[in-house]
């Protein structure tokens, strides 16, 4: 399919993050878009104001006329739509071209130098930094985000179409419609079972993906990952590795050893060990690339962050709010990890909201260990996003297995007041539902209360 031969973009689901990035990225090119979502949010609002029509009710008059000819009409959409959607179900009866995200962004690339990112965890900062990387050593790129970046306050880095980066989402194997120049593979920890069935079918499809790679292509690979590859890892005998790491007033400071040089005193801003090893991914992705190392090191040192990453709410000597998307009980490791280095010795609240049911069955034991690292532990409801309910699986089910006295459930009504009862220094917000929607709230309170 010729992209320039379409003029009308329809998109369903438009208010995800991956989606909205190609929405923004078809409405810089000229094209017409409009799209489909299921609730207003940050982001749909932020579409509108580009002048991109956005619907909140599945109805097929919704549909504007100039967008119901086959002829030059695609349509988007992402897993996460039901079966039974109205609209889409109308665009496949009718012989539209209708293709998932991952799809599009495979054809928008495959023409381009391609950078992509896969891992199960670790996916969107390594993106973005690496997108940034790019961008500030005058590179033509244009970056697909999962998350928004602090630096652009977007999803999308667009700065020209020579070179591309993107998230290779093993997701309902997406990335397997990706063929990079250069790839990396951050991790392959379990997860998503409810596609894969078990770990071993998560595992055979990353080695699928290498596959995809283009010939003449490189692969990097963290240490201990059973792909062969370039390696990278911290203060080990990898190919890339940070050493003589240091925190100077909260940032870290290290070396990187190349195969061939070492560049040394780079800054970077990020806390957690887990967020380093993204920056030094990026960073060998970009000097593979081509990239003038002093370049890269004053472009790192600038890098602001991912929002809903480790992104401090309130930070002051007496008290630290931080909300972060992990969903994943590595994840909240990493989190827990960063917290600790950051904040030795004071106590912290965690307020975790699962996401699926799926996820939470399959790894209740993991996120009990996890949560119960933290001083005290809130939990929500389970965010049931694209599922069904389980019968057995809730949060008071996930509850009785935390082995820590201090932990309640609670609703997002309550979860202010909640969180004002205690005393702990340091709040954390975490989770990939709609829990970020609350946390302008709780940042208000909470500041008036510190």
């Amino acid at each position: 399919m010729n992209l320039n031969n379409i003029h009308n973009i329809y998109f369903i689901g438009i208010g995800g993050i991956g989606m909205s990035a190609l929405a923004r990225y078809f409405k810089a090119n000229k094209k017409e878009v409009v799209g489909y979502d299921k609730t207003a949010t940050e982001i749909t609002d932020a579409l509108i104001d580009l002048g991109i029509e956005v619907h909140f009710e599945d109805a097929i008059e919704r549909i504007p006329k100039a967008f119901l000819s086959p002829e030059n009409t695609l349509v988007v959409y992402t897993p996460a739509i039901p079966k039974t959607h109205k609209e889409l179900n109308y665009f496949k009866d009718n012989q539209f071209k209708v293709l998932k995200r991952s799809q599009v962004l495979g054809l928008i690339t495959e023409n381009t130098f391609c950078l992509a990112v896969a891992g199960t965890h670790g996916k969107t900062t390594t993106s973005s930094i690496l997108g940034h990387l790019l961008h500030e050593c005058d590179v033509d790129v244009t970056a697909f985000l999962g998350g928004v970046t602090e630096n652009y306050n977007s999803n999308l880095i667009l700065k020209g179409t020579d070179v591309s980066v993107v998230e290779a989402d093993e997701f309902d194997r997406s990335f397997l419609t990706l063929s990079p120049n250069l790839a990396c593979i951050t991790s392959m920890d379990a997860d998503h079972l409810d596609i894969y069935g078990e770990a071993e079918a998560l595992k055979a499809s990353f080695v699928d993906f290498t596959k995809r790679i283009k010939p003449n292509g490189k692969l990097f690979v963290k240490n201990g990952l059973p792909i062969d590859g370039i390696t990278y890892g911290i203060e080990d005998n990898s190919d890339y590795v940070a050493q003589n790491i240091k925190i100077e007033h909260g940032s870290y400071v290290f070396d990187v050893k190349t195969p061939k040089t070492v560049i040394e005193n780079i800054k970077f801003d990020l806390p957690g060990r887990h967020n380093l090893s993204n920056a030094l991914i990026a960073l060998a992705m970009a000097v593979e690339y081509g990239c003038p190392h002093q370049q890269l090191a004053k472009a790192l040192a600038s890098f602001k962050g991912v929002k809903r990453r480790f992104t401090y709410q309130i930070k002051t000597e007496e008290f630290v709010f931080i909300d972060d998307y992990a969903h994943h009980p590595e994840e909240i490791n990493a989190v827990h990890q960063a917290v600790r280095e950051m904040y030795p010795n004071k106590d912290v609240l965690a307020i975790f909201q699962p996401h699926l049911f799926s996820r939470t069955k399959d790894f209740a034991d993991e996120f009990a260990k996890s949560l119960a690292q933290f001083n005290e532990v809130l939990l929500l409801d389970i965010y049931p996003a694209r599922e069904l309910p389980i019968e057995g699986v809730t949060s008071s089910w996930l509850l009785d297995k935390i082995s820590n006295n201090n932990k309640a459930l609670v609703s997002k009504e309550a979860l202010l007041e909640k969180i004002q009862e205690s005393n702990a220094q340091v709040v954390l917000t975490i989770g990939a539902g709609d829990i970020g929607e609350e946390v302008k709230q709780i940042k208000e309170g909470l500041s008036i209360a510190n």
